[in-house]
């Protein structure tokens, strides 16, 4: 008896293809999506001079 049976991997297999799957149906296989979509552009906050003194 080992300590993995191939139903392990055979699991980690198809959970690792369909995870695969969802994620190039969700983005896409060029990624413009993700840019788009995913990720937020990066924006400078606004200058505040200080005044505690």
């Amino acid at each position: 008896m080992g300590l993995f049976k191939p139903d392990l991997y055979r699991s980690f297999a198809l959970g690792f293809a369909l995870g695969a799957a969802a994620l190039v149906a969700t983005v896409g296989f060029r990624g413009d999506s993700a840019r788009h979509g995913m990720i937020a552009t990066a924006e400078a906050a606004p200058l505040v001079i200080d005044q505690t003194r």
